[in-house]
């Protein structure tokens, strides 16, 4: 079964626990089934593009391989079941993700599990292997440096339902018995045709580039309230 490609009006939200920060921000993402990824009219294509270089890593290889093959080092074989990706595409060939989700399915159609890959803004990315339980929850220890203002340690509790009509997601994270920090994006899906995509892009032309100058416009506000700056080690993909 291939899914349409989607597209999905988000509100994202961030709020820190210590000391109280909260933001909210529109923009929109699109859901992709990795075994059929959009094809756009000529014209629109700068403005929408799914490259393996931007997720999970190797430029020679479609996003799919790229999965397949670092899911096979964590022991798991999809056996071709299917996969739907819900990301920002590159605009004008540049493109931001902090976070990437996939979701992933057995031949027959039962879930797997779902990758999240996470990048920070010094080029660095991460993956995490989730086993949803019943209710789409799943929970993973903090391995990977995002933040210079939050440490490397802790425990994300998430929920991950499989975006259908609505995406309604949930990530937060637990540290030292407090909850530090609670992000959520909830949309509304449309579909993905060049008439919707034209009204984003005027709505919210340039959003990549909107999202990495909008994350170091926090980062500077956490840096004037004196939020304690944490040093980084230099990680590796994973």
């Amino acid at each position: 079964m291939v899914t349409d490609p989607a597209l999905y009006d988000v509100e994202v939200t961030h709020a820190r626990r210590k000391p109280r920060y909260r933001f909210m921000h529109r923009m929109y993402l699109w859901l992709v089934d990795l075994d059929a990824l959009p094809v756009l009219p000529w014209w629109l294509r700068p403005f929408a593009r799914f490259r393996g270089r931007d997720h999970l890593g190797d430029a020679d290889r479609s996003i799919r391989e790229n999965l397949d093959a670092w899911l096979a080092t964590q022991g798991v074989d999809l056996q071709g079941g299917r996969v739907l990706m819900l990301t920002q595409a590159a605009v004008l060939g540049y493109v931001f993700n902090p976070l990437t989700l996939f979701w992933c399915h057995r031949p027959d159609g039962t879930p797997d599990c779902v990758v999240a890959e996470v990048h920070n803004t010094y080029r660095g990315r991460h993956r995490y292997l989730l086993r949803p339980d019943a209710d789409s929850r799943a929970a993973a220890d903090k391995e990977f440096y995002v933040s210079p203002f939050l440490p490397v340690h802790g425990r994300y509790r998430m929920r991950l339902p499989t975006p259908g009509d609505r995406l309604d997601v949930t990530i937060a994270l637990h540290q030292e018995g407090l909850t530090s920090l609670v992000a959520t994006m909830r949309g509304r899906r449309r579909p993905a045709t060049a008439g919707v995509l034209v009204r984003r892009l005027l709505a919210r032309p340039l959003m990549p580039q909107r999202v990495s100058l909008l994350i170091r416009h926090h980062g500077i506000a956490l840096w004037w309230r004196r939020v304690p700056i944490i040093p980084r080690v230099q990680e590796g993909s994973r």
